[in-house]
């Protein structure tokens, strides 16, 4: 008999897909901080030349499909991945997978999920949803930020997975290949790379948009957007900051706080207290980042628009570069100690 489908709630939508799929396939030890640490989800990049619904391009977050694929990858574990030109092959072949009772993972524009709240649903292609069946022409859904399974008609799927734009999904999906439990060894040694690909994305990646670098960049912008732009323009690109941060896939300070769960999780495969300090770290960038954003939700609503406003806001995101570039360091040195030390 078929085990009934186990609905899994996270904060961020691939976490906790990427948990879901493992899960399935026996791996219980899998939990969304776990995952998004062995993923090195924490990212920051401002992309100057180009606007996103009007605003500035931000994003907290790493490439969509990025933290599956290098989860599994760090803990040897099989999967496959597939985007497709044409929206009829990617119906067939997902409808393969499933008639397998293989769930998968789907990558989505949320302007076609009609089950979201209708706020929610604008153009935005790189929300993750796991389909798990399929009832006649309605796909059984489980998007991991809601409360309960959903299911929507083949043409709604089609068209999310089919959307243009930034982050197109190209008819994206991922799976579990063969289920190959890891031992507690690989997964010490996964952590580990994990976050030394995270330091070095945050640390070294090339430019001045990217990393840590780039959280000091976007303070230099807002500090002159009020006289280059005006108040008006200024307070819409400061608002779309905050949509970035807080209402797409978790954002800045969501991710700080998950990141800092990561680091006491991992402690437990390591030696007690050893991330302790760097994870204190995290927590508070993430309350600088929700500091932030309200201040900048303050400017978007017209009640502070002063320069000295916009001047606190700067002085914010550059104590986080200060905090978030000092923390990364202490955590290239101790994964530096570890590795030494092999684990």
């Amino acid at each position: 008999m078929k085990e009934p489908y186990k609905h899994i709630q996270s904060a961020h939508c691939e976490n906790g897909v990427t948990v879901t799929l493992l899960k399935a396939q026996g791996f219980e030890f899998m939990s969304e901080p776990l995952a998004f640490g062995i993923g090195s989800g924490l990212f920051y990049i401002h992309i100057p030349l180009i606007k996103f619904n009007n605003g500035p391009a931000v994003s907290f977050r790493t490439m969509p499909g990025r933290i599956f694929k290098q989860t599994c990858k760090f803990l040897n574990i099989p999967y496959k991945t597939k985007r497709f030109r044409n929206p009829a092959k990617a119906q067939d072949f997902l409808d393969g997978l499933l008639s397998k009772n293989i769930i998968t993972g789907c990558q989505t524009s949320v302007f076609y999920l009609s089950y979201l709240p209708v706020e929610y649903r604008f153009h935005f292609n790189a929300h993750n949803i796991v389909v798990y069946g399929k009832e006649n022409d309605k796909y059984l859904i489980s998007d991991t930020v809601m409360e309960n399974p959903t299911e929507i008609s083949s043409e709604e799927l089609n068209k999310a997975r089919f959307a243009k734009g930034m982050y197109a999904p190209r008819g994206h999906l991922y799976y579990i290949e063969e289920s190959v439990v890891p031992d507690v060894q690989t997964v010490k040694s996964a952590i580990i790379k994990g976050i030394r690909r995270n330091v070095r994305d945050m640390l070294y990646i090339p430019g001045s948009v990217g990393g840590v670098t780039g959280i000091k960049y976007t303070a230099q912008k807002i500090r002159k957007w009020r006289q280059r732009l005006g108040e008006r323009k200024a307070g819409q690109y400061l608002g779309q900051i905050v949509r970035m941060q807080e209402e797409i896939g978790t954002g800045g300070g969501g991710f700080r706080y998950i990141y800092a769960a990561f680091l006491q999780e991992a402690e437990s495969y390591f030696e007690k207290g050893i991330f302790s300090e760097t994870s204190e770290d995290f927590t508070k960038a993430g309350n600088l980042w929700r500091d932030a954003a309200s201040k900048m939700a303050g400017v978007y609503r017209g009640k502070n628009t002063s320069q000295a406003y916009f001047n606190e806001i700067a002085d914010l995101l550059e104590e986080i570069f200060n905090l978030e570039k000092s923390a990364f360091k202490k955590l290239s040195a101790t994964a530096k100690q570890i590795k030494q030390n092999r684990f």
